[in-house]
């Protein structure tokens, strides 16, 4: 069986470029968190009081519910 170097050549190139895309695409598409255990040393907070669970994470609470509809800050 011969291999047509001509195809295999454009199938590499067009898998490469295919990663490429995915991979630009992971970079655009991800999101760094906002709400950190660094903010809660900062702020004084304890996670608890914006999440259900008290070491964080999981549904928010309705503190953490304003917090988040304030844009990430803390209401006035």
């Amino acid at each position: 069986m011969k291999v047509d170097a001509k195809k295999m050549f454009v199938l590499a190139c067009g898998t490469a470029a295919a990663a490429v895309i995915v991979g630009a695409a992971s970079l655009v598409m991800t999101r760094p968190a906002i709400a950190t255990a660094q903010f809660a040393k900062d702020t004084g907070k304890a996670c608890g009081d914006c999440h259900t669970n008290p070491k964080g994470g999981g549904p928010l609470t309705p503190f953490g519910e304003t917090f988040k509809a304030n844009g990430n800050k803390l209401p006035k």
